[in-house]
């Protein structure tokens, strides 16, 4: 039952603090979608890729004492951080999840902003379209994020070299 959970956990290990819930969903979804072994189900919502799943893993670890979830009022907004807790780094120094090395990755995903994550995420989601409808997509859906067509082909260069170092 904790297998998914303590993979999750790993990524806190790998990463540090990760601040923002939409950052942290964008994160693990690459780290899917490049092959790394995270079996959360996602669907396309406003921000993108979201996995109901995994808001609710992250909640259990919160609960469990497991991660610690710090939230902060940040204009009109409440900003969420998260960071594994003592109890956590335990649990993971007696359980160590079945996973490839992915520190260098997660941490690289970590220092991206989540404006950047959701557009590559979105390229990710509509993969199995051609470049050209992937950028109508963006272009169509993320109206309001005013993504130009550098962005676009910066996001395809990133997953490129994110998916070389997550298997280096």
């Amino acid at each position: 039952m904790l297998n998914e959970h303590a993979k999750l956990m790993k990524v806190f290990s790998s990463s540090g603090e990760i601040t923002g819930r939409k950052k942290l969903q964008k994160m693990i979804y690459i780290a899917k979608k490049i092959n790394l072994p995270f079996y959360e189900k996602y669907d396309f919502h406003f921000y993108g890729p979201y996995s109901e799943e995994l808001t609710l893993r992250i909640e259990e670890l919160c609960n469990l004492g497991f991660l610690n979830e710090m939230h902060e009022k940040k204009g009109g907004y409440f900003q969420y951080r998260y960071s594994l807790t003592e109890s956590g780094e335990e649990f993971l120094a007696n359980y160590e999840p079945d996973m490839p090395p992915m520190q260098e990755c997660m941490q690289d995903l970590n220092d991206q902003s989540a404006r950047f994550l959701e557009l590559v995420s979105t390229v990710l989601y509509f993969d199995s379209l051609e470049k050209e409808e992937v950028k109508e997509k963006v272009f169509t859906l993320k109206s309001k994020q005013k993504y130009t067509e550098e962005e676009i082909g910066q996001a395809y260069e990133y997953i490129e070299a994110i998916r070389t170092k997550a298997f280096q």
